[in-house]
């Protein structure tokens, strides 16, 4: 990273404004409208806050995979210049949920259990069969046996639920189940790629965020 985008990052944190949209940004993904809420601006304010982010590299939008008409803005944490708050999980139960709890979900659920010994909930809106193949076989890679879990539906999620991820959009914008608090993921679904490489992203971002959740920045 050169000095000069270093400089320019940091000029783009310098509106408190700015720093409000990071805060919120830290742990989840949100549309410009959940965050126009969040902080109390109109939409094309936070619009205009975004688009400084976007052009000094601190932010990406993605498309929806849902509803296509909405984009979730995601934090590119590794080139903030400074630290951010952390969001305490000590005791708190946690579910993930995505759409078919094939792939997705039990990537977090298992990287979760591993570095905080802790189990997880986890359940899908329209669950699979199987847990897909190739998130066995990724999964394996990284020494995590998810091959006999069972894709469940949200009727097997406990009701007295601290947190609940959605790591898939079409999740989030059916509904998640109701809990104290709720994060957003917006992952890409590796299975209509199905390819090893789309798998492998997917864990790998998963795994970034789960271990920041987890206090283990990364």
């Amino acid at each position: 990273m050169t000095l000069q985008d270093r400089a320019a990052r940091h000029a783009a944190l310098g509106d408190p404004r700015r720093l409000q949209i990071v805060d919120h940004l830290a742990m989840s993904d949100c549309s410009v409208t959940e965050l126009a809420d969040l902080v109390g601006m109109p939409s094309n304010l936070v619009a205009h806050h975004l688009d400084v982010l976007a052009d000094v590299g601190l932010i990406e939008r993605r498309v929806s995979e849902g509803d296509r008409r909405l984009r979730y803005v995601t934090l590119n944490r590794n080139l903030l210049p400074s630290p951010l708050p952390s969001f305490p999980t000590e005791g708190r139960r946690v579910a993930f949920v995505c759409t078919h709890n094939s792939a997705r979900s039990q990537f977090a659920a298992a990287i979760w259990r591993e570095v905080t010994g802790r189990a997880p909930a986890t359940a899908g809106t329209h669950p699979a069969e199987r847990i897909h193949p190739k998130a066995v076989q990724v999964a394996a890679e990284h020494g995590l046996d998810i091959g006999g879990q069972i894709p469940s539906g949200y009727e097997t999620l406990p009701g007295d639920l601290d947190l609940v991820i959605s790591v898939c959009d079409r999740a989030r914008e059916a509904g998640v189940p109701e809990s104290a608090m709720s994060l957003h993921w917006s992952v890409p679904d590796p299975v209509p790629f199905g390819t090893l490489t789309a798998f492998r992203s997917s864990f790998e971002e998963i795994a970034r965020r789960v271990e920041r959740l987890a206090g283990l920045e990364r």
